[in-house]
């Protein structure tokens, strides 16, 4: 996931939780939050239930994110968040928690425009997790046209310039789907399934030779015993759930999207 994907995910995820963006850089974004969303993610629950109890003014915390840290041009105080850090998947897991799946309407404010119309599309963001004795996560996103079916890869980043609502502008016509959206579904599933076939799997095949190679030390250790005790077996097993290699796909976010 590079970090402009990051940003617009961060974009995204605060303001369709109401969040309000005080400051947006392309490489850091500074946000408001709800309090809702400082109980969620600011893990104080402590000063939430004083304030509550003495009835105080509430004060949620103010964030400064930084996507890219490389390219700031002045000294910005902030957290750094990038694809696998521990504030990231603390978004994600929010996202899953509060409602993954939305459906939005792309603004219309050309008023003498003649009745235009929207065409629907599915949006899906999967994580595939690369899991060994070391750990690579990727981040795809994609559209497919329920009308036609065409695939757009990196859709979200694509959604970044536009001007969503929950409702439909006035004198608007959203066009019905043609393809129903669990089968769009599948046919995204395949397209991730596909890429994943068709990736570089050497990380793999690498970690099964660090697997053999911890194997035959053990085994070294064991040579001559005929009836190997209990803890054999268990730094036999420890081994293989370090190094077997596995890949797990999920869906951390999609919707429905009517674009024009």
């Amino acid at each position: 996931m590079y970090p402009q994907q990051v940003h617009s995910y961060l974009q995204t995820f605060f303001r369709e939780n109401n969040c309000q963006i005080l400051s947006d850089n392309n490489h850091y974004i500074t946000v408001q939050l709800t309090i809702d969303m400082d109980k969620k993610i600011m893990n104080r629950p402590y000063y939430w239930k004083y304030l509550e109890s003495t009835n105080g003014v509430p004060c949620p915390a103010q964030l400064t994110f930084i996507t890219n840290q490389n390219k700031l041009e002045k000294d910005i105080k902030g957290e750094v968040v990038h694809f696998g850090s521990p504030r990231l998947n603390q978004l994600f897991q929010a996202t899953k928690e509060l409602g993954a799946f939305v459906q939005m309407y792309e603004k219309v404010v050309d008023k003498f425009e003649s009745r235009p119309f929207l065409t629907p599309w599915l949006g899906v963001n999967y994580k595939v997790s690369y899991y060994s004795d070391q750990t690579k996560e990727i981040l795809h996103s994609f559209g497919i046209n329920l009308m036609t079916g065409n695939v757009v890869e990196d859709f979200q980043e694509s959604l970044r310039e536009v001007d969503f609502g929950s409702v439909m502008s006035e004198n608007v016509f959203h066009l019905p789907y043609i393809i129903k959206p669990i089968r769009a579904l599948e046919r995204l599933d395949s397209v991730i399934e596909n890429i994943i076939q068709h990736d570089d799997h050497t990380w793999a095949e690498e970690a099964n030779r660090r697997w053999q190679r911890d194997l035959e030390v053990l085994e070294h250790f064991y040579v001559g015993i005929e009836n190997r005790p209990e803890c054999y077996e268990m730094e036999k097993k420890a081994l293989k759930e370090q190094y077997e290699s596995r890949i797990k796909i999920e869906i951390i976010s999609g919707g429905i999207f009517y674009l024009k």
